[in-house]
């Protein structure tokens, strides 16, 4: 085979064979390959007209095709699968060349495989892509890890492919090793986090607003041309204006209230507990999923008769509208805060050294918590790469402190007409933990120095303390 292709795809599944399609349509030469010789063989019949493709039946064939260094693209399923094709392809490279997993792979896997490969001589890319199919044809929001030295190879065509604003590529170098796989996996996390405090906002607008999903549709439209411009408001607004062909009834009433997930939210929260940051709202995003898929808990409830109030339209005092975008602005807010201290404690953890800023400018374009308040989150980095949370950070700290009245008049209200809202409530309350004075934590530390002798600090001196509470006196000692 005379021509040599630029980057290979092999697993052709929708976002395999999109991302090969992209790179394609930039006019690079891809060879392509999947499991089964059929899918290849559909993607040139069907997509050939757009660019260049190199199909092969084997994997020898395949890795024939390509380039020194050879760069391959891996696009099927997260774990065995991702393992099983590693070792497929690893023992026909070369040293130097690339294996590009651009599946939603845990961080800690791609650790793993990264340090693996590395002894034989193979670069391992982890590399986080964002966007959805239509994302990966069209430009996603891509987050390389691995190698310096991989990125000086691969980085030019993932550049060139992803999604671009004003002119700037939605791709950067992460860092090293599971990076961009960890910093996927809190995009993620924060897009859970998003889907449920929009959820909560379209309960309150119909339970308490007595508006319908076609009327609400127009809220979020209106809401989309403001500070919460965004691809999730977007899209909410087209879900709700959809009528269901069968039925005539509103789309959203016709499809069942269990929301599924595929594992990536609740990575982030089990990485967070791990690193011991608070991801409060992420976590109740996750519970809220985990709650509306439990069907049989919510049936025998229902069953028993839990008593609670009945929402009432019009219950709300003040203006519903107002007051829910309000919320829905800070508690957005508390969910990226949360999910970038997350990037940032992981970083240090792992000496990874990313850079939020960065972060904030690549997902300004292609993927799916695109929003305009990113440009703020990457000008508040820019300002203070150290900054410890962007709740402090003045542009935030204004948009919270002017939203606070309102977001306590939403959490109450959810709260009085029994409506969950477990979104708003939880970053209400992260916020006022941040801001008190004193937490009720130095009781709790009493008590485990009294169970356990876990010991405690003193506010008055240095030194860690002991009370031998089993004592008449109940002396304390140095611990």
């Amino acid at each position: 085979m005379s021509e040599k292709a630029q980057i290979g795809v092999t697993g052709l599944a929708v976002m395999g064979r999109n991302l090969a399609r992209n790179f394609a349509r930039h006019g690079h030469t891809v060879a392509v390959h999947n499991r089964s010789y059929s899918r290849t063989k559909e993607l040139v019949e069907e997509f050939g007209d757009e660019g260049t493709f190199l199909p092969s039946e084997s994997a020898e064939d395949f890795v024939a095709s390509l380039e020194r260094p050879r760069r391959v693209v891996i696009m099927v399923k997260a774990g065995k699968p991702t393992d099983a094709v590693i070792e497929e392809f690893a023992p026909l490279l070369e040293e130097g060349d690339m294996l590009i997993d651009a599946g939603n792979a845990h961080f800690l896997d791609t650790r793993r495989r990264e340090a693996a490969l590395k002894e034989r001589g193979l670069h391992f890319v982890g590399t986080g892509v964002s966007g959805g199919e239509e994302g990966a044809l069209h430009g996603p929001s891509i987050m390389p890890g691995g190698s310096v030295e991989s990125y000086q190879a691969l980085g030019p065509l993932l550049e060139d492919i992803s999604a671009k604003v004003d002119g700037e590529p939605c791709c950067v170098h992460v860092g090293p090793d599971g990076a961009g796989h960890f910093v996927k996996m809190v995009h993620n996390g924060i897009e859970y986090a998003d889907m449920q405090l929009i959820a909560e906002a379209y309960d309150l607008l119909r339970q308490v607003g007595g508006h319908t999903p076609s009327e609400i549709a127009d809220v979020f439209r209106g809401w989309n041309e403001g500070r919460l411009g965004s691809y999730l408001i977007e899209i909410t607004a087209e879900v709700l204006k959809q009528n269901d062909a069968a039925t005539g009834k509103p789309f959203v009433d016709i499809v069942l209230d269990q929301a599924e997930q595929k594992g990536t939210g609740r990575w982030t929260v089990q990485a967070a507990l791990d690193l011991g940051v608070p991801v409060s709202g992420i976590a109740e995003s996750v519970f809220a999923r985990a709650l509306s898929g439990g069907a049989d808990v919510r049936a025998a409830a229902r069953e028993a008769g839990l008593p609670g109030p009945v929402a009432t339209a019009g219950a709300h005092e003040g203006d519903l509208q107002a007051d829910v975008e309000q919320a829905l602005f800070a508690s957005k807010i508390v969910a990226y805060a949360q999910g970038f201290q997350q990037i940032q404690a992981a970083s240090k953890e792992y000496g990874w050294d990313i850079d939020p800023g960065a972060m904030a400018k690549i997902w300004r374009a292609g993927c799916i918590i695109r929003a305009k308040f990113l440009d703020f989150i990457k000008q508040a980095y820019d300002k203070s790469p150290e900054l410890t949370t962007l709740l402090v950070d003045q542009y935030f700290l204004d948009a919270v402190s002017g939203a606070q009245d309102a977001w306590r008049r939403v959490v109450a209200t959810a709260a009085r007409q029994g409506i969950p809202a477990p979104g708003f409530a939880s970053a209400l309350a992260y916020y006022d933990g941040l801001r008190a004075e004193r937490l009720p934590a130095a009781l709790i530390q009493g008590q485990r120095d009294f169970f356990g002798a876990h010991t405690y600090h003193r506010v008055d001196k240095d030194g860690s303390f002991h009370t031998l509470w089993a004592t008449d006196d109940r002396k304390e000692i140095d611990a």
